[in-house]
């Protein structure tokens, strides 16, 4: 061989040395990002997790402050709010009754014919109406004007299928979603508004005399008889279904529970005890916050960054509105510290609550071989265009560890609002039925979250008590259980009693 060509024959081994180095140097690199990014998973999973002698631990600390909450006013995190409802719908309720829901940007409204014992809701009907942006920073009277002006078109609509008893007064049940203190069935004081609402002049009013101005003005003949709460109208709902409602929960956006108490177990209770022996209370449980919460780095700083820091601790563990914002901060983590997604981290990603519990619901549900559900949400909405198959098992796996900690953490609430009515244990040997309404969006569609909650509330309570607690889907407690408290809490109930 002459020199050329062993000079080229170097050349070229050096060459094939060179590109051989450097392959083995990226795979290390690549060995290297994927062992921090499985470490960064790891450490979260450990933090995360909710072995069931921690969420007893969690049930034991939501009972004591149940209890300090029923105490005294701010005895607790838990406002314990009375909600005046001392009078649930049993199913016999008979005629024609309105519910307004104002939650939000958008109202409805409902009426529903009511057949009593056998015949249960005959008919139902509603509409929903924008609230015009204007009208959310005005004055109370154009806001209320504007809501009565559709409600009276409303009741103008009313067809042959809705009778409304000759010489009867039209009633409503108000469900009004923002932050208020009842000081009776049909009156609360409205303390702040949130939600985009700004309207000065009607905080500090009592929210039922202003809509009750409204249709004076308006002419129209109709009487709130119930404010309520959707948690609250959530257990009315399920009542009327089921006689054997105590309890219910929210777990949507946010997270509320509501159960009914004995009037004799509420010491904070000044008024004269309920005919009926029982209240039933809101507990407003998302602010509950206990040292045996599964809380991590990431949950601080989502805590911290938020509007609302030091509150809603509970709530931003469980709530739809906050589980896909702790997948992204940890994919977030992954992207910078173990550039998950290459050398750069991706604009997108840095984007707080980019990634929606329904985006993340999403990716946790895919079965598909390739996972091409989470590798289209990744372009998306993140705009990383190009993930291994390997990248989105892990974050299959991510979203199952945030999905899996905050069923298991609401079932322990569940727990406690069970050890509270003292029926978290089987009495005398015979089993007590007990059943729990629960609605909302992440309960209704996020399948995975549902199962888990539900496998760890029988968990929790053991297989001789757990057939005897049954979790139930209420839908629309904020519209239909408003109008069966109207119905429950009718100014004609006394009248009709023989």
């Amino acid at each position: 061989m002459g020199k050329v060509a062993v000079g080229a024959a170097v050349i070229c081994a050096a060459a094939v040395a060179a590109v051989a180095a450097v392959v083995v140097h990226r795979k290390m690199r690549e060995a290297a990002r994927w062992t921090r990014a499985m470490k960064i998973v790891k450490e979260f999973e450990e933090k995360c997790e909710t072995p069931i002698g921690k969420l007893k631990l969690v049930a034991d600390a939501m009972t004591v402050e149940m209890h300090a909450g029923l105490a005294s006013e701010g005895g607790s995190k838990l406002k314990m709010l009375i909600s005046y409802v001392d009078n649930l719908p049993t199913g016999n309720e008979k005629g024609l009754f309105y519910a307004l829901d104002v939650g939000g940007t958008n109202f409805r409204v409902l009426r529903v014919q009511l057949g009593g014992k056998d015949a249960g809701i005959v008919n139902q009907q509603f509409t929903e109406v924008s609230i015009p942006p204007n009208l959310m920073t005005g004055t109370s009277d154009e806001l209320f004007d504007f809501i009565v002006t559709e409600l009276a078109n409303f009741v103008a609509q009313e067809g042959p299928d809705f009778q409304l008893t000759p010489g009867m007064q039209r009633e409503l049940g108000f469900t009004f979603s923002f932050p208020v203190i009842q000081s009776s069935i049909a009156s609360g004081t409205l303390l702040r508004w949130t939600k985009g609402f700004s309207i000065d002049d009607t905080v500090g009013q009592d929210v039922v005399a202003e809509l009750t101005k409204a249709m004076d003005r308006k002419g129209l003949d109709m009487r709130v008889t119930a404010l309520v709460n959707d948690t609250v109208g959530t257990l009315a709902g399920g009542r009327y279904a089921d006689s054997e409602v105590v309890a219910a929960v929210i777990l949507g956006t946010g997270s509320n529970a509501a159960y009914v108490e004995r009037s004799l177990a509420i010491p904070k209770w000044r008024g004269l005890p309920p005919k009926a022996g029982e209240m039933v209370i809101n507990m407003e449980w998302g602010n509950f916050r206990s040292s045996h919460l599964p809380l991590t780095e990431y949950d601080h700083a989502l805590d911290a960054e938020s509007l609302n820091p030091g509150e809603q601790i509970y709530e931003k563990l469980i709530s739809g509105m906050y589980l896909g914002e702790i997948v992204r901060r940890v994919l977030c983590r992954m992207a910078e510290e173990a550039a998950f997604f290459g050398d750069t981290v991706p604009p997108k990603l840095k984007v707080p609550f980019i990634l929606r519990t329904p985006d993340m619901s999403a990716m946790h549900h895919d079965t598909s071989p390739d996972l091409k559900v989470v590798a289209n949400k990744l372009k998306d909405i993140l705009e990383i265009s190009s993930s291994s198959l390997k990248m989105r098992k892990l974050i299959v796996a991510l979203c199952n560890i945030v999905a899996t900690r905050g069923a298991r953490v609401a079932a322990a609430g569940i727990l406690g609002i069970l050890k509270k009515m003292g029926r978290d244990t089987i009495k005398d040997g015979e089993k007590q039925r007990t059943v729990i309404a629960v609605d909302g969006g992440l309960y209704e569609h996020y399948i995975e979250y549902q199962k888990c909650l539900e496998n760890t509330v029988n968990e929790l309570l053991g297989q001789d008590l757990s057939d005897s607690i049954e979790l139930v889907h209420a839908n629309d407690g904020s519209g239909i259980g408003a109008a069966l408290l109207a119905a429950s809490h009718s100014q004609y109930l006394e009248a009709e009693k023989p």
